[in-house]
């Protein structure tokens, strides 16, 4: 039972995570700085709302209460949300999109690396698919950091800007709790400091190859994994769930 409960909420945690930072994307949407990028970036926003599917669609048939997908992500309020701090960040210019995509895609490679050797199947199963995304999403925000880094001056200034600001939330994206904690030692969820370490690898060798400086630790914002969040996320539930709330029960 509680290796249930602590699953349960280290889906909420994945489920989230993947469905806040696909709306983000999806506001790209016509939107893109060039044709090219305004479909890779909505391309990317689908590979997240595919994965989040998968895991809401789990997530109902363990807590079995009569759930749907779109419970999950629409009939819930910002303090029953555990995504990142980071995904809810605003999109702002390309840079500060790249930026927040590059240190989450990152996070995500090294999160479902280790997480193809959970002892859950089903946890297994959905990092080995979600990793063929995750390898092109780390390859597309990673050589875009490396070239505006790399570029003009007025480029390198404003992506290293982008990195700075997105910095205090990167360490949100390893917390954990006596649940996720539990799971870990179960062999279930992956450890977290692995995790981080190769991530920090990841991160140092892009900001080199893009002639950028890593920012030096600072206080890091987190509260996300007891549903604290950014006022941010409030005005994104407020647009993403609108027409659920309107109209309940609705059907195309």
């Amino acid at each position: 039972m509680e290796t249930s409960k602590n699953l349960i909420k280290l889906l909420y945690r994945l489920g989230d995570n993947t469905l806040i930072y696909g709306q983000r994307l999806a506001e790209w949407c016509s939107n893109g700085p060039t044709l090219e990028e305004d479909v890779a970036l909505t391309n990317i926003s689908l590979d997240n709302f595919g994965q989040t599917r998968a895991i809401y669609s789990h997530l109902a048939e363990i807590e079995d209460k009569g759930k749907t997908e779109d419970d999950y992500a629409f009939r819930r309020n910002e303090r029953q949300f555990y995504n990142a701090l980071i995904v809810e960040r605003p999109n702002g210019h390309f840079g500060d999109t790249i930026a927040r995509g590059f240190l989450f895609d990152a996070f995500q490679l090294h999160f479902y690396q280790e997480l193809t050797e959970s002892n859950n199947e089903f946890l297994a199963g959905l990092a080995a698919k979600s990793l063929k995304e995750v390898q092109y999403h780390v390859r597309h925000s990673g050589e875009w950091v490396v070239r505006l880094g790399d570029g003009t001056d007025e480029s390198k200034e404003k992506i290293q800007k982008s990195i700075n600001a997105m910095w205090e939330f990167t360490g949100d994206m390893f917390a954990t709790d006596s649940a996720i904690d539990k799971l870990t030692e179960e062999g279930v969820a992956p450890n977290y400091n692995m995790v981080k370490e190769k991530w920090t690898k990841t991160v140092e060798e892009v900001l080199y190859r893009a002639t950028l400086k890593k920012p030096e630790d600072c206080y890091m914002q987190k509260g996300s994994l007891s549903g604290l969040h950014s006022e941010f996320l409030g005005h994104l539930l407020g647009d993403m769930q609108y027409l659920q709330r309107a109209y309940p029960d609705a059907q195309w």
